[in-house]
């Protein structure tokens, strides 16, 4: 698959812009997974995420967004786009097989806004209409009932639990499964 381009002009509505991840970023990006809510859903380690940890993951995501699987996004104010609200991604993306996934997160004083359904619409419609995907996918753990209610707002059909299904803290988590049709989005 050729390389991801971020949308021009990008992936916007009044109340969350998505913009690309800079350098400048890393501050907030570790702020914002120090979070225990963050850190319990969104880490996957053990240990606690840190500058170098932020940074590594900005080179993995270029490299992935050249190799045309992943498109990771800043969340920020549309009215300040160095406000860095949370993070999100049109990721796992199959475009042989028509599928690719989406994932978010917010900082803690960024929730309850309306923001994180926002954003998951805005990355669902540029998968369907820049992508070309016939499905998508949204992900999370059982007990992450907020990242589910975001998924049912925006039209995600819950499938079931996929047991074990991914390496989680040294562990293996239960996933739970949404998928989205073109036509479907809320």
């Amino acid at each position: 698959m050729p390389e991801l381009h971020f949308p021009i002009p990008p992936l916007a509505d009044e109340v969350v812009l998505l913009r690309p991840w800079v350098a400048e970023d890393v501050p907030a990006n570790v702020m914002a997974f120090a979070d225990p809510s963050v850190l319990r859903f969104s880490w996957p380690c053990t240990t606690g995420y840190t500058d170098e940890d932020a940074r590594a993951f900005f080179t993995w995501q270029e490299q992935a967004r050249l190799r045309g699987e992943d498109l990771n996004f800043a969340f920020a104010a549309p009215s300040d786009s160095s406000v860095v609200v949370g993070g999100g991604s049109v990721h796992a993306i199959d475009l042989e097989q028509g599928r690719a996934a989406v994932g978010l997160w917010l900082a803690p004083n960024h929730r309850g806004r309306g923001i994180a359904t926002r954003a998951t619409r805005l990355m669902a419609r540029w998968a369907f209409s820049d992508l070309g995907v016939a499905r998508l996918e949204l992900t999370c753990g059982p007990d992450n009932e907020a990242s589910q209610r975001v998924a049912l707002r925006c039209g995600f059909r819950r499938e079931g639990v996929l047991r074990s299904h991914v390496p989680f803290k040294g562990a293996r988590r239960d996933t739970v499964m949404f998928s989205l049709l073109p036509g479907e989005l809320r």
